[in-house]
């Protein structure tokens, strides 16, 4: 009568604390250069050295430019980038150096290099490790202290959050994607609708999707105020993983592969919630607020006031008049100023081929900023090595460097105040991609499609 997210969490019980929280073991941490720095000062501080170093990966991705990478030129950003290298140099961690093959976002890298595989257990300094739960993992983001903890010890104590499963069945029409599920689910569940669970999802749309896709779902379950988000390992994941640099090889792969096919929920299994969509329901998304689950089917229009308290109305009024809305309006057709296609939610090779399935043969708005920045390295020459790039740049559009980029406005690639930017990456919050920055969230293949006309447009016109 377990569930998935059990099986995993029971058997990296350390010990259980009376009336308060589980010591937990952790298989893989990833550090960053944003939430690190104080962790290795609390080492250093209390005379400790890493307990499973090779447990541990870093590499700086919030402040790595996408225009070049010789330098960091904001002296903040540098001093974090230094530190990280320093850190992990003093402290005997792998460390992926900007400007590498091994380098890209954390986020993207860990599953690519297979660093992050079925049955383990994943934090790091950053809300988005939800990510790796694609690959049938429980990962979650967690804090600066806490990171400090695994460090030191390879386990963290946490409460063991309730159990939700989402299940979504049938086929996706075409022009819809992960991203759009995504946006949907948070849209009817609010980005408070799974605090204090951990999501699994399933059902025959979720066994359909690529990996890409899969990766997409889960790095957005934080937003739905989700613990974890998870996904049952399968014959797609295996197939992803196989090969890959540090996967297991040869005997110690077919081994893996058999302890993985029993990562999965029993037939019986008991959530603490159930919730079920139909992806037919489901059409391409964009957001219209300040918020990820403020958001429309692209053809659809801005919700009225109608039906909403005093209160609701005054949080409503108050997105719309950052992002220069109006209730009822319909967004289809807007002016656009920037398109970003990349970030940890949709910076990997599927994004990219769908990006240039739109743009081929067609050439970028006139009035459009894009910038277009794969998650890695490895995916960059992914790119180079499919002639997507020769698509892009006949296209009109540059292809970046590897890069957080402009998903925050942590790096030189941020958006003016008042300008509105459509953008594949998770978060549309006030000030998100820059000051006074207007954001709407959206798939790689609506924000291909608004690159060339220069308006919001639905994906499926162009297809």
């Amino acid at each position: 009568m377990n569930t998935l997210f059990d099986k995993i969490w029971d058997s990296h019980v350390v010990a259980n604390v009376e009336d308060g929280p589980t010591q937990l073991y952790i298989d893989r941490l990833y550090c960053h250069e944003v939430t690190s720095p104080q962790a290795f000062d609390t080492l250093r501080d209390k005379g400790v050295k890493p307990f499973r170093p090779d447990h541990v990966v870093a590499m700086p991705d919030h402040n790595t430019p996408s225009d070049q990478q010789e330098c960091v030129k904001d002296p903040v950003g540098r001093k974090q980038v230094d530190t990280l290298k320093s850190n992990c140099e003093e402290f005997g961690i792998r460390h992926f150096a900007m400007g590498t093959k091994d380098n890209g976002i954390i986020h993207v890298v860990g599953p690519e290099k297979a660093l992050s595989l079925p049955g383990m257990t994943i934090v790091c300094g950053d809300s988005h490790t939800s990510t790796h739960g694609a690959v049938g993992a429980i990962a979650m983001g967690i804090g600066t202290s806490e990171v400090a903890q695994v460090l030191a010890s390879q386990c963290i104590l946490q409460s063991k959050p309730k159990t939700m499963r989402i299940n979504i069945e049938g086929q996706l029409q075409p022009g819809v994607t992960a991203k759009d599920v995504a946006l949907y689910i948070m849209a009817r569940m609010t980005t408070a609708g799974a605090t204090g669970y951990a999501v699994e999802y399933a059902g025959s749309t979720i066994r359909s999707m690529s990996m890409e896709g899969r990766l997409t779902l889960s790095n957005l379950s934080i937003e739905m105020g989700s613990r974890a988000g998870l996904i049952a390992p399968d014959e797609i994941t295996f197939e992803y993983l196989k090969g890959r640099e540090y996967a297991p090889q040869g005997e110690a792969w077919d081994v893996a592969v058999e302890q993985w096919k029993k990562l999965r929920s029993d037939e019986d299994a008991v959530f603490d919630k159930e919730v079920s969509y139909r992806a037919e329901d489901i059409r391409p998304r964009i957001t219209y607020g300040t918020n990820p689950g403020a958001g429309i089917a692209v053809d659809e229009c801005i919700p009225t006031l109608e039906g909403l308290s005093e209160a609701e109305k005054v949080q409503f009024i108050s997105q719309l008049d950052y992002m220069q809305f109006a209730p009822g309006e319909k967004l289809e057709g807007h002016p656009v100023d920037y398109c970003f296609l990349g970030a940890c939610t949709n910076g990997r090779i599927e994004d990219f081929r769908a990006f240039a399935s739109v743009v081929k043969g067609r050439k970028k708005a006139e009035n459009v900023t894009a910038w277009l920045v794969p998650g890695s390295w490895k995916v960059r020459q992914q790119i180079l090595d499919e002639g997507i790039d020769r698509i892009l740049e006949d296209a009109g559009f540059e292809l970046r460097l590897p890069s957080c980029s402009a998903c925050l406005a942590m790096n030189p690639d941020k958006v003016p105040s008042g300008k509105l930017c459509i953008s594949t990456s998770n978060r549309n919050f006030v000030g998100r991609q820059g000051q006074g920055a207007r954001t709407i969230l959206a798939s790689p293949l609506t924000v291909a499609a608004s690159a060339v006309t220069g308006v919001i447009t639905d994906p499926r016109k162009l297809m």
